[in-house]
């Protein structure tokens, strides 16, 4: 019975071996081609040096110096080709065969090209000293150093801002410079922070080794290192004037003149004088009184809320001295610097795993990413994503590349809906915002981005109707689901967050059982706007509504409008309702 079966098994047992002898030829065939065009394209760059010529011992040597200018993998692959001329060339080289000889000097780029990414893979780039200082050439700012910095207490103290992906030197010091600062200082080759005194620690030039994300071979300080610059003068010729904002006449406390951090007096005080002097003391607040400029923050006791009319500052406008100053309430000019409110802008990740898992849930286009910068600076902790966004990510939102089950976030945003995706979540905010806005904002930011419009051609297209026929049962829906399925809400109308900041800041963040001291949300409210603000209300010049768009519309409102009002919260405000 075994020898019928006795052949079928002997070739089996041939054809395994066979197999493994072909896959094991074939690999090691690869690799030897691998090395081979490795090899070539060493052989292809040595060309021009003759094979006779001593070994430049004194470049090799100096390569590590300061005295290279070549980026640091152009060095490696030339101590590479020089080592093979000490050797002389290799004595097989015109044995090789002719196909691995290619005659196209198109693939020989390609060849080269990936040698170079091949190296620049195996060794990271190892920033020198000269390489640390060519920003400094060719940005428009001084370069000064690089310091030490902690990120407990920074050494920069003025404005933060982040580009994971696009940071360069100019970008960093444009920034300052609109904001009145004296020094730009990069980290981390992505974050750039300003401020208008030096740091004290100076560092190793080679300690700051990172390497600018949006600007390859320019070095944007390293880890808990500043590449620190001067910012110079955006425009050549005499000092330009520097934009502050007049917020309005307000009644002075008793007492608060003593409390200002600086002050400055003068008898000829302008607005500019104290403008300017207040920007490089790095306070956002300059208050004029008379002969007095007092720089400062929003405080409990000076938190501008309630402005005063102007003719009652103006009778300390001809005051020249403080003998001169008019005795009973006390009213101050206040103007808002260029400078940066920093108090709110620290921000980090929660020590321990979240207990309640909270959501942050809109309809796309109703400002989740203006009330995640809200309720970061005035937690301190980042908000996750139930999504990845790179834009956000590359601007500062950090907690978006976290998982959104990690609970390391204070609140998780998304824009899910359905029973499922919505039990997930021990409680939520939910976001409501006008239908007809956020259809258009959510329709910007296809067409256009984040910060972008779209174009009359966009709004004229079929794409618009069909837009509008399917998100605007949506917004419905998602209000609706999260109304019939959530366990735990708070109802935040876009609108009210808008109109009064401080009240509805205060439910979220009390709803997120966070303490925060009030002159942390002063901060926050100084800071309102955030990076993802679209610069003005672009005025389109026509109706991107037609009348069977308001008609559809106008029924979701009614009907979501009811349901809150039966679920016993507010219902929605009066300016949703027809148009």
């Amino acid at each position: 019975m075994a020898k019928p079966f006795f052949r079928p098994q002997k070739f089996l047992r041939r054809t395994q071996c066979l197999l493994f002898f072909l896959t094991a030829a074939y690999l090691m065939a690869g690799s030897l081609l691998l090395l081979q065009r490795s090899r070539l394209v060493l052989q292809q760059n040595s060309r021009g040096t003759s094979g006779n010529q001593p070994l430049p011992v004194a470049d090799v040597m100096l390569s590590a110096g300061n005295t290279d200018s070549r980026p640091p993998q152009q060095s490696h692959l030339s101590l590479l080709v020089n080592m093979e001329q000490l050797h002389g060339p290799t004595p097989d080289h015109k044995y090789e065969p002719r196909w691995l000889m290619s005659r196209n000097s198109e693939l020989r780029q390609l060849r080269r090209r990936w040698f170079l990414r091949f190296i620049n893979e195996q060794e990271p780039v190892q920033a020198t000293g000269l390489k640390a200082e060519k920003p400094a050439s060719e940005s428009r700012g001084t370069y000064i150093g690089c310091f030490r910095d902690d990120s407990r207490e920074r050494t920069l103290k003025g404005a933060v801002f982040y580009d994971l992906r696009k940071m360069t030197v100019s970008h960093c010091q444009e920034a300052c410079a609109e904001r009145a600062y004296a020094y730009a200082g990069l980290e981390y080759g992505a974050e750039c922070y300003c401020g208008n005194k030096l740091p004290l620690t100076v560092a190793k030039q080679e300690e700051c080794n990172n390497e600018c994300k949006g600007e390859k071979g320019t070095i944007c300080g390293g880890l808990n290192r500043l590449s620190v610059f001067r910012v110079e003068e955006p425009w050549a010729g005499p000092k330009q004037r520097r934009n502050s904002v007049y917020r309005g006449c307000f009644r002075v406390p008793e007492n608060a003149a003593s409390t200002w951090p600086a002050t400055l007096m003068h008898s000829n005080l302008t607005v500019e004088m104290c403008s300017e002097f207040c920007s490089k003391k790095e306070f956002p607040l300059a208050v004029i009184r008379g002969p007095h400029c007092h720089c400062g923050f929003p405080t409990v006791h000076f938190p501008l809320h309630s402005s005063s009319d102007r003719s009652l500052c103006r009778r300390l406008q001809n005051v020249s001295s403080t003998a001169e100053m008019p005795r009973g309430e006390d009213y101050g000019l206040v103007y808002q610097t260029p400078v940066q409110d920093t108090r709110c802008t620290d921000r980090k990740f929660l020590p321990t795993k979240s207990k309640a898992f909270v959501a942050l849930s809109s309809f796309p286009g109703a400002g989740n990413t203006w009330a995640r910068h809200l309720i970061e600076h005035a937690t301190g902790f980042y908000t996750g994503s139930y999504y990845f966004d790179g834009t956000l990510y590359n601007k500062g939102f950090k907690g978006e590349k976290d998982h959104w089950r990690s609970r390391r976030t204070i609140c998780v945003k998304t824009h899910e809906s359905g029973r499922k995706e919505i039990e997930m979540f021990d409680s939520a905010i939910l976001l409501i915002r006008n239908p007809y806005k956020s259809l258009v904002a959510e329709f910007n930011r296809k067409c256009a981005g984040h910060l972008g419009y779209a174009t009359d051609r966009n709004w004229k297209s079929k794409e618009w109707p069909d837009f509008v026929n399917s998100y605007a049962s949506w917004w419905a829906s998602h209000v609706l689901d999260w109304l019939k399925f959530g366990k735990h809400l708070l109802i935040v109308h876009y609108e009210d967050l808008k109109q009064n900041l401080m009240p509805q800041l205060q439910k979220m963040v009390a709803f997120l059982n966070v303490s925060v001291p009030e002159d942390r949300l002063l901060c926050v409210e100084h800071n309102r706007d955030g990076n993802f603000k679209r610069s003005g209300a672009r005025q389109k010049r026509f109706e991107p509504f037609t009348k069977e768009m308001k008609d559809l519309i106008n029924k979701y409102i009614v009907t979501v409008d009811k349901v809150l009002r039966d679920r016993n919260f507010t219902g929605l405000p009066k300016e949703y309702l027809p148009r």
